[in-house]
C-alpha cells in the first residue's frame, strides 16, 4: 500500500490552496487509524506551532492543519527514508532517526517542520512534529523518469520472481500479489488528483505487493544462505523504484493541486 504520509502529503496540501476541506482531509486519515493524535517532539517547537509539548496531552490533527496555516505552510512532501538515505530530513537527528524507523515522514520546508506518524496503540497514531534544520538533499524526481523506472522494475520483477523460484510452494502466488496491489486502489484521493499520479501510484502498488510475497517466501526457492542474499540483493532496486514512484508520484500531485488553485484566482 501507500503510506500514512503519503495520505497527508496530498490532502494537506489540497486544503491549504483551498481545494479540500478540512473535514475531508480527517477523513483520509481514518484510513489509516480511526484516531490520530499530534504532539511536539520539543518545546521550541511546541512554542513556534502553538502545538502541546512531549510532556503535555496531545491534541488532534485539526489543530496541526491550523498551526500549518498560522505558520504559512504552502505544501508538503513524502520522504520514505531507509538506511543509508535520509536525504531531505536535516541530517542526523531526532527527526531522520524518528523517520527511520517508520519508514516514512512528512517534511515542510515552508515552516521548517517534519512529521512521522507511530501506531501507538490499537487503532491509534500519533503524529509527532519535528524541528526540520534544513531540508537540503530532499531530491526532486521527475514523474516521468519515475514511471519509467518502475516499468523497468516491473519487467524485472516478473523475471527475478522466475530466475528465485520464489514462488514454487506456492500455487496461489498471482492472487496474493493482485489483491495486495489492488488494496491501495480504494485509498481515497482529493478531487483533481492527476490521472498520472495516480497511475504511478497503482503501479508502486503492484510493484510493492510482488516484494511483499517474495519477502515472505520462506525459504521458496532460497535453500541457502548465500541465496537468500542474492534474492535480497535481486529485489533491493525494485524496493527503490518503489520509494522513488511513490515520491514522485505524491509532488506531482501536490503540483498539480497547486497549479489548479491557482487557475481559480
Amino acid at each position: 500500500m501507500s503510506c500514512a504520509s503519503a495520505t497527508l502529503v496530498v490532502w494537506t496540501s489540497g486544503w491549504l490552496h483551498g481545494l479540500a476541506a478540512s473535514d475531508d482531509v480527517l477523513d483520509a486519515l481514518q484510513t489509516w487509524a480511526e484516531l490520530h493524535e499530534v504532539v511536539a517532539d520539543d518545546d521550541g517547537t511546541a512554542t513556534a506551532l502553538d502545538l502541546p509539548g512531549p510532556d503535555e496531552a496531545p491534541v488532534g490533527p485539526a489543530l496541526l492543519l491550523a498551526a500549518l496555516r498560522r505558520a504559512g505552510a504552502t505544501g508538503a512532501r513524502l520522504v520514505l527514508p531507509v538506511a543509508g538515505d535520509v536525504r531531505g530530513l536535516g541530517g542526523k537527528g531526532p527527526l531522520s532517526q524518528c523517520a527511520l524507523r517508520a519508514g516514512e515522514a512528512i517534511v515542510v520546508p515552508s515552516v521548517s517542520v517534519g512529521l512521522v506518524p507511530k501506531l501507538v496503540a490499537d487503532g491509534v497514531m500519533r503524529w509527532t512534529v519535528f524541528d526540520l534544520p534544513t531540508s537540503s538533499g530532499l531530491e526532486h524526481i521527475p514523474i516521468g523518469e519515475a514511471e519509467h523506472g518502475l516499468g523497468a522494475a516491473m519487467r524485472e520483477a516478473a523475471s527475478t520472481l522466475v530466475t528465485l523460484d520464489v514462488a514454487r510452494h506456492r500455487p496461489n502466488v498471482r492472487k496474493e500479489i493482485a489483491e495486495l496491489a489492488t488494496a491501495n486502489s480504494t485509498l481515497p484521493w482529493p478531487q483533481g488528483m492527476p490521472p498520472r499520479a495516480l497511475r504511478v501510484l497503482q503501479r508502486a502498488a503492484e510493484v510493492d505487493a510482488i516484494l511483499k510475497v517474495a519477502a515472505s517466501d520462506t525459504p521458496g526457492g532460497a535453500m541457502s544462505a548465500s541465496a537468500t542474499e542474492a534474492r535480497a540483493q535481486a529485489l533491493r532496486p525494485l524496493s527503490d523504484a518503489v520509494r522513488r514512484a511513490r515520491c514522485a508520484a505524491v509532488d506531482e500531485a501536490v503540483r498539480v493541486l497547486a497549479d489548479q488553485s491557482a487557475g481559480r484566482h
